[in-house]
């Protein structure tokens, strides 16, 4: 290729990351290179510039620019493995876990400890087992949003382009709204209120981890209310976040609120432990519930049991899961 080209995205390659569709249309062009290319904006995204790890969507245009005759040739990189199949237990433990299904959404209940998405030693995650889910449509389902491994509950599928499209609109424009609950150890100052702190990423190679920053951070806000409690030594919140940041509830609660989400190490050290016998030490954060706008029209709204380690710790905890003051909030 000696000239600028503009290729359209397909429709099988929506919500792939730019750098991956790179790597599957032309191989020979090195990471760094591609990276030199988005600094200097000879890549663009519907002539925007963007960054490598840009989620593309159906019928965008990429620029790619000239390769040039000095760029060495080589054999595409070989494929990874395809995920294992699924035994026919599993699929149907994930079948199971559909919540909601009609022509152009699914709903699942994602178990906690299972990743959406692949990674560096990830090899088992949800976006390899997607076939399964795939019933009698004609395209594989695909992710509209992600949890973080340790978080269950609700989470989004759309069953065609059109739909994820759609879909992901939504969730950009903030049309989406998502409920969490989560058990923290220790009792906000304040019963209810905004948390409004923002979060940029730690430096390091220590895995990811987000922390409050004033002068880097992004906007992030959330709004909770206290459930119930267990005297002052943990309490049930309901929290919606009004932002999308990596990892924000977790962040919000260690550093906000200063109560961290029980079993959540990472932001809380030994403080986000509660001691009690049987007590599962899992992450008890879930999606409990989503309300979004449907590619057909109206409201879909789907809402997701505790998982086995929360319900226990609520039993535990003499805690209502028919508790009115549980479901969605008012900002005010």
């Amino acid at each position: 290729m000696t000239g600028v080209l503009t290729k359209a995205v397909a429709d099988d390659e929506g919500d792939l990351r730019l750098d991956r569709w790179f790597r599957r249309h032309f191989p020979q062009v090195t990471h760094g290179r591609l990276e030199k290319w988005l600094r200097t904006g000879q890549v663009r995204v519907d002539g925007k510039r963007v960054k490598a790890s840009q989620r593309l969507a159906a019928g965008q245009t990429v620029r790619v620019p000239p390769l040039g005759e000095e760029e060495p040739t080589r054999a595409p990189a070989p494929r990874k493995p395809a995920a294992p199949m699924l035994s026919e237990n599993q699929r149907r433990d994930l079948e199971a876990r559909v919540l909601h299904k009609d022509a152009l959404v699914l709903v699942i209940d994602k178990p906690a400890g299972l990743a959406v998405q692949g990674g560096t030693g990830t090899d088992r995650h949800l976006d390899g087992m997607l076939d399964a889910l795939r019933f009698e449509a004609a395209e594989r389902p695909r992710l509209v949003h992600r949890l973080d491994r340790d978080t269950s509950g609700v989470l989004v599928l759309a069953r065609n382009a059109r739909a994820a499209a759609f879909l992901a609109d939504a969730f950009r424009s903030k049309e989406a709204r998502k409920l969490y609950w989560a058990l923290v150890v220790g009792l906000p100052e304040r019963a209810m209120g905004k948390i409004s702190l923002p979060i940029a990423k730690l430096p390091g190679r220590a895995g990811e981890r987000m922390a409050v920053d004033y002068d880097e951070g992004k906007r992030a806000t959330t709004l909770y209310r206290v459930v119930e409690r267990a005297g002052a030594s943990a309490a049930w919140l309901a929290m919606e976040p009004l932002t999308g940041r990596t990892h924000q509830l977790r962040v919000h609660a260690a550093e906000g609120l200063g109560t961290p989400i029980h079993g959540d190490g990472k932001y809380g050290a030994q403080k986000a432990f509660l001691d009690g016998e049987g007590l599962s030490r899992k992450l008890h954060l879930h999606a409990r519930a989503i309300r979004i706008p449907h590619p057909a029209g109206g409201i879909l709204e789907v809402f997701a049991p505790l998982p086995e380690h929360m319900r226990r710790t609520w039993k535990f905890l003499g805690f209502s899961e028919k508790n009115p003051d549980s479901g969605f909030l008012d900002e005010g």
